[in-house]
């Protein structure tokens, strides 16, 4: 605790192994409710497959992507998947972390041991993307077993929805670190994440939105992995992959060092 209450809080990550113990420790304590927790995270969006991919599937038909029409449910779980992702890494980072941290004091004990601050908040994050990488590498058996798509380049679509588990789970850590209690968390999803769902081209293309809201959509994490994403759906390489990669990188390394800054600063208070 001396090192949080005398470094600054804006100083780098001083990051070392010691975050795999802890992310082990998490491991270990979900093994226990791994089943109950998988239902959980991927009932939500096979509903959301089912009633908007089928059911509004049959009245849109087809969807109009560049110069190609492709079947709509096709467009909306090739979207779909990196919004799974994106909830399943936030929802880990925030009530279960919270947890955790705040209410368990589980935080406190892990250092007592010779484990800083800034390796425990980093294993949350590993954590959180690891529990979102899991969820949707069981939604995408679901949509293989459904035969939604059975594209071979989907095998790159794995690690890259782990990239935005890890984004997503960064940015949730700093509503993490801000939280007073978990009622808290209804502003992150409310203002951030719901807008964001319905701007990112997961329900229908982005060229549907007026200019100036489609300028602004194009620069968010979910738009870079919506577009990263769906043309491996579709048997086809992104567009634009280094610049979608690079708004993901940029969102994670810099939503990283502000969580990790302010949850310094409030365990140093």
């Amino acid at each position: 605790m001396s090192q949080v209450s005398t470094a600054s809080v804006w100083a780098a990550p001083r990051l070392s192994m010691r975050w795999w113990p802890v992310f082990q420790r998490n491991l270990l304590v979900w093994r226990k409710l791994a089943i109950p927790s998988l239902v959980g995270n991927i009932a939500e969006p096979l509903m959301w497959l089912v009633a908007f991919g089928y059911g509004l599937g049959a009245l849109v038909g087809q969807v109009q992507l560049g110069d190609r029409q492709v079947p709509y449910i096709l467009f909306l779980a090739s979207g779909s998947i990196c919004m799974s992702a994106m909830n399943a890494a936030s929802f880990e980072a925030l009530y279960s972390a919270f947890s955790r941290m705040h209410v368990q004091k589980t935080w406190d004990g892990i250092m007592n041991a010779p484990v800083r601050l800034d390796d425990v908040v980093l294993a949350e994050m590993l954590w959180a993307a690891f529990k979102a990488l899991f969820t949707v590498t069981a939604i995408l058996g679901v949509m293989l077993a459904l035969g939604i798509s059975h594209s071979p380049k989907l095998l790159v679509a794995w690690p890259v929805l782990l990239f935005v588990g890890i984004t997503f789970s960064c940015i949730a850590l700093i509503f993490n670190a801000l939280a007073k209690g978990y009622d808290f968390f209804t502003y992150y999803f409310t203002l951030f994440l719901t807008p964001m769902m319905f701007l990112s081209g997961i329900f229908f293309p982005t060229t549907q939105l007026p200019p100036l809201v489609r300028t602004v959509a194009e620069w968010l994490p979910l738009t870079a992995a919506v577009e990263l994403v769906r043309p491996l759906f579709m048997d086809q390489w992104p567009a634009h992959p280094l610049r979608h990669g690079l708004v993901l990188l940029g969102f994670a390394v810099a939503a990283f060092w502000i969580a990790l800054a302010l949850t310094r600063k409030r365990f140093r208070n």
